[in-house]
């Protein structure tokens, strides 16, 4: 997979997606990189532990998040782009739904835009994505983080959010988007239920008839704190736990917080299943 230069080879091994949050209100780590040296030395510590790509984001996606202005998160997120992209030979994605936002990442050193709408967010990121030759994460959400975890219902969440993905890639491979530049995010935790994610995590290899790299996110997700009674920064073992599973049942990339414990899990686990 070859994005604005970098390749990024998928198969051999799992890629760990480290996260690095430049938002006050995230719900795992909001506030702690917003300092732009800060957030350079936390992506240099990601890669010293095995990280091989960073995803970068400025706007919080936690649920009941409030929408920043593409102003606000451009000041966010471009001078950490810049930094991290001078100082780190990595794979960098810019987790947005906004056009302008991700061709101004892209510009700055981004590779890869991470669209947690699935290109519904911005009618002109499709655009934006096939013009600049990056790769794609297409992530389904139903509704937005304002209202998604507002009772949200399917009738079959695997085949519901499959037939989804589904539309979102031949929608971006009709607008120009090179195929072998599209990942699918199944989207855990984002307007689903603790029963929902267990489901997709249950029925993963289900997503491979998209014929696409899959990325997995769960880490310090709610419903692994509703599994094990645990708050936010005691949910590290039940993320490798699903970090693991995820990696027998398909998964190409996990996107993590935790990534030395995450990288050593996978390590392992590509060691039995790979």
């Amino acid at each position: 997979m070859n994005c604005r230069g970098k390749t990024l080879t998928l198969g051999e091994r799992t890629h760990v997606m480290g996260i690095l949050n430049v938002t006050p209100d995230s719900f795992s780590d909001g506030g702690r990189f917003l300092d732009v040296q800060q957030a350079v030395d936390h992506a240099k510590l990601m890669i010293a532990e095995g990280a091989t790509l960073v995803d970068i984001g400025g706007e919080s996606s936690r649920p009941g998040a409030t929408p920043i202005s593409t102003t606000e998160e451009l000041t966010r997120v471009l001078p950490v782009v810049r930094a991290v992209a001078d100082a780190l030979d990595v794979v960098i994605s810019i987790d947005t739904s906004k056009a302008e936002v991700a061709q101004k990442a892209l510009a700055a050193g981004a590779h890869i835009v991470n669209d947690i709408t699935a290109l519904h967010g911005d009618t002109e990121m499709v655009s934006v994505v096939a013009k600049m030759d990056a790769g794609l994460i297409l992530m389904h959400m139903k509704g937005t983080p304002r209202t998604m975890q507002q009772a949200p219902q399917y009738a079959d969440v695997v085949r519901d959010v499959r037939a989804a993905l589904s539309q979102s890639v031949q929608f971006a491979e009709a607008q120009g988007v090179a195929p072998e530049r599209i990942i699918i995010d199944p989207g855990i935790g984002f307007g689903k239920t603790t029963e929902h994610n267990i489901e997709l995590l249950k029925r993963l290899s289900e997503f491979r008839l998209l014929k696409k790299p899959l990325l997995i996110g769960t880490s310090r997700k709610s419903f692994i704190g509703n599994i094990l009674d645990a708050p936010i920064n005691e949910r590290t073992e039940g993320t490798v736990a699903t970090v693991c599973w995820a990696i027998t049942h398909g998964a190409d990339i996990v996107r993590v917080h935790d990534v030395k414990a995450n990288v050593r899990a996978a390590r392992i686990t590509d060691a039995i299943c790979r």
